[in-house]
């Protein structure tokens, strides 16, 4: 068992791992400290300044986030000083943004909403300046609207960290701050991956998926948790159907294990075809060469190949017959089907999409 710091918070004794955060000590306790720019994953940068507290003896109120434990730390979570800063904070973010919930994609699972509900503010005592920036809108799979960017920074960890692709970064300072690739450029002309994973870490409405808009809102949308199709890694996210409908895929961090709420740009945005009108919903058969495909039940469907494999085998021989497996099977129906090529049709001319 590794050193233990006694410390007391919000008047409780308590024993702290060395090295845990004071937020880190605060959660193991059930005791709740807000956070804006905090994820967890990446570093620590204490940029929002929400998760402030009151240490005893210190000049200023620390980061929660950031700041390690000290034996004998003395902290207050909750103190008429820390509400007071956690408002005003709160309100500045308010003010310098366009933050109209009514038409918000995140209206109602947005962080910045239920703070400022949760702190019990009415209004801003800052008057409300708008950014003015443009809201891009130049591909098809997010659309990022900087007007309600809070400059938390964790698109950019979650971009440069996590996914390790480092397309985004600040640029300019001071009230112009704002978070793009290089050169300001929209994602579309940058070397951006599309894989989504800052609009998962984006508190707010500033990034989000572009298919969704005006699809469902997060109160109306059920989240089902599956295992992505497009490879044999099984990664794990939530389908959000609304009306019987895909509206976006989310990642959860919670799933752990293999992907750890990180998905692909094929996992995250190929999902058009479950519901698109070309897609095959019954088996279909041509009977004769040039003949037209006609709709067929599954026992039809078995019947014809297996007769039409046995002719063939029977005619040519087990090495005129070849077999082409897929990506999106599981290994384990991927193993079947080699098994199936080679022992029960006799052929080793068996192969996987993956390598073309």
């Amino acid at each position: 068992m590794g050193k233990t710091v006694p410390l007391t918070i919000d008047g409780k004794d308590v024993e702290a791992a060395s090295g845990q955060t004071i937020l880190e000590v605060a959660r193991e306790q059930g005791i709740y400290i807000p956070t804006l720019c905090h994820y967890s994953r990446t570093t620590n940068v204490g940029a929002c300044r929400v998760c402030v507290v009151e240490v005893e003896k210190a000049k200023s109120l620390v980061a929660s986030c950031c700041m390690p434990v000290s034996p004998g730390m003395i902290i207050k979570t909750d103190s008429p000083r820390v509400k007071a800063a956690r408002k005003l904070i709160v309100e500045l973010l308010w003010a310098s943004g366009d933050h109209n919930c009514l038409n918000c994609e995140q209206n109602g699972a947005c962080e910045l909403q239920n703070l400022i509900y949760w702190l019990e503010i009415e209004k801003p005592r800052f008057p409300i300046e708008h950014p003015g920036y443009d809201i891009e809108k130049t591909n098809t799979m997010i659309q990022r609207d900087l007007n309600k960017c809070i400059l938390c920074g964790r698109c950019i960890r979650a971009c440069n960290e996590i996914q390790v692709n480092e397309i985004l970064d600040f640029s300019q300072r001071g009230s112009r701050a704002k978070v793009g690739p290089a050169f300001d450029t929209d994602y579309i002309d940058s070397d951006c991956y599309f894989c989504g994973e800052c609009a998962d870490a984006c508190p707010v409405g500033a990034i989000t998926f572009k298919q969704a808009r005006f699809a469902g809102r997060p109160w109306e949308v059920k989240k089902v948790k599956t295992t992505c199709t497009y490879c044999g890694v099984g990664c794990q996210m939530d389908l959000n159907v609304h009306d019987n409908r895909i509206v976006k895929v989310t990642g959860n961090r919670a799933y752990e294990q293999p992907n750890e709420g990180s998905l692909c740009i094929k996992g995250r945005f190929g999902l058009d075809f479950i519901s698109h009108p070309d897609r095959l919903t019954t088996p279909l058969i041509r009977k004769k060469k040039g003949g037209e495909l006609v709709p067929a039940t599954w026992d039809e469907a078995y019947g014809f190949i297996s007769q039409r494999l046995f002719a063939i085998k029977k005619k040519t021989g087990p090495d005129s017959i070849a077999g082409l497996s897929s990506a999106r099977c599981t290994n384990e129906e991927n193993y079947l089907f080699q098994k199936f090529m080679r022992a029960v049709i006799g052929t080793n001319h068996v192969d996987h999409c993956a390598r073309l």
